[in-house]
């Protein structure tokens, strides 16, 4: 890339900007598991938008669906009035994911970021109880703005906010503190009435923590904590924004587990297409917002409703893409065991098409991600420390894609550590 290419975006756009920095290049078109560059280089996408394109760039089932209804003058902009959009994707949530995982849930319609769907959940919580504290946990990243913020662990992003972030109170996620009873100092505290900690409203936690390092809890753990929350009258939160849609394997991350939580927040990939959605399941007895009480100019993003609806047809009215999803898991955690065995202090973690690479050296990771780029693999880090490089490439991908991805990080990896 020259200099005059980036000269643009240096001159105009905010220093807010990040992936650019590590990944230089002008990106033009994509398809499937690749993006192009304007020179017509060619990368291969282990990032998937962050976890927003589990189906692939420009999926061609969702596109076709998409352009048939522009081409028709579907409603683009809706708010919240009713559909022939909205009301398919409400069928279809009821037909395809509800129904057979016999859930039972409202569906809010938030603004359509996953922060947003975050801080309604956060705000029905605490008018549903009465309550104004929110538990959350070691290495959870919950979103940007201040509600998500405050829930949120790492102490860089926490900053950012330039305000206090009251009302919340981090707990251990499961093997923070390597315990037999991982839950142990959470269930007494809130059973001790002079621990000091007051009475919280909910509990919100990732099933598996992306943005914290990969770090994936255990469905014992995952059954302790909702049953921990049930006895004492709390509303467990799970926030699946990026690890749910398929990402760890079935459709919801908790599913595994075999839990019911109170409140579910979904955005990335439930979109489809990479379009912005974001919704907010509930129980209907929790549902007791007054209309328009949390509202959003964007909310009723009616092509997204048209492809995330395609999606569900398309790839959840059976177990076909979950149980590849769960193989090609198993494919990358066997390369990465292998991989990580050949340098001191790395080791493996993840779910599904979800994957770390973590090294005790914590600058080794970012060496391994530019060497990749280098090489043509997207793959971004994450952790506390940024110690962890993390694979998250579409549910469509190949095996020979796959095959393809694994050899280039190992390439890197040998770059950089031997």
């Amino acid at each position: 890339m020259t200099a005059a290419g980036m000269t643009i975006f240096e001159a105009l756009e905010s220093t807010v900007r990040g992936y650019c920095r590590c990944w230089p290049a002008v990106f033009d078109t994509a398809s499937g598991a690749w993006l192009r560059d304007e020179h017509g280089r060619e990368y291969l996408d282990f990032f998937a938008g962050a976890g927003a394109l589990n189906y692939g760039h420009n999926n061609p089932v969702l596109k076709r669906a998409l352009l048939d209804y522009i081409a028709g003058d579907g409603i683009t902009h809706g708010l919240d009035m009713s559909t022939v959009a909205k009301r398919g994707l409400l069928e279809a949530l009821r037909d395809i994911v509800f129904g057979p995982r016999e859930l039972d849930y409202k569906v809010q319609f938030p603004g359509p970021t996953g922060a947003n769907a975050v801080e309604a959940a956060l705000k029905l919580a605490r008018k549903v109880t009465g309550r104004a504290q929110i538990l959350n946990f070691t290495n959870a990243f919950h979103g940007m703005s201040l509600g998500a913020l405050s829930v949120t662990g790492n102490a860089a992003k926490r900053a950012g906010a330039g305000v206090p972030l009251p009302h919340t109170m981090p707990m251990p996620y499961d093997g923070y503190l390597d315990a037999p009873d991982e839950l142990g100092w959470m269930r007494r505290a809130l059973d001790d009435p002079s621990s000091g900690l007051d009475r919280p409203a909910a509990v919100i936690v990732e099933t598996v923590q992306g943005e914290g390092g990969v770090n994936v809890a255990r469905a014992q753990w995952l059954r302790q904590l909702a049953e921990l929350c049930a006895a004492r009258g709390i509303l467990l939160i799970v926030d699946d924004v990026q690890m749910g849609c398929g990402r760890t394997g079935p459709f919801f991350s908790f599913e595994t587990a075999g839990i019911r939580p109170d409140i579910v927040t979904l955005s990335k990939s439930i979109g489809g297409y990479g379009l912005p959605m974001a919704l907010v399941l509930v129980k209907p007895e929790l549902d007791q917002w007054t209309p328009g009480e949390h509202n959003g100019t964007f909310r009723g993003n009616n092509a997204a409703f048209v492809t995330a609806r395609v999606a569900l047809e398309h790839y959840w009215s059976d177990q076909r893409l979950e149980h590849a999803t769960r193989a090609k898991g198993a494919r990358i955690e066997r390369d990465l065991t292998e991989l990580a065995a050949t340098v001191p202090g790395a080791r493996v973690r993840g779910r599904g098409l979800v994957h770390g690479l973590a090294f005790d050296d914590a600058s080794l990771a970012g060496k391994v991600c530019q060497s990749a780029f280098d090489r043509g693999l997207l793959v971004e880090t994450s952790g506390a420390a940024g110690e962890v490089v993390k694979l998250m490439p579409p549910l469509t991908i190949t095996d020979a894609e796959i095959g393809h991805g694994l050899g280039l990080l190992a390439d890197a990896v040998t770059e950089v550590c031997h």
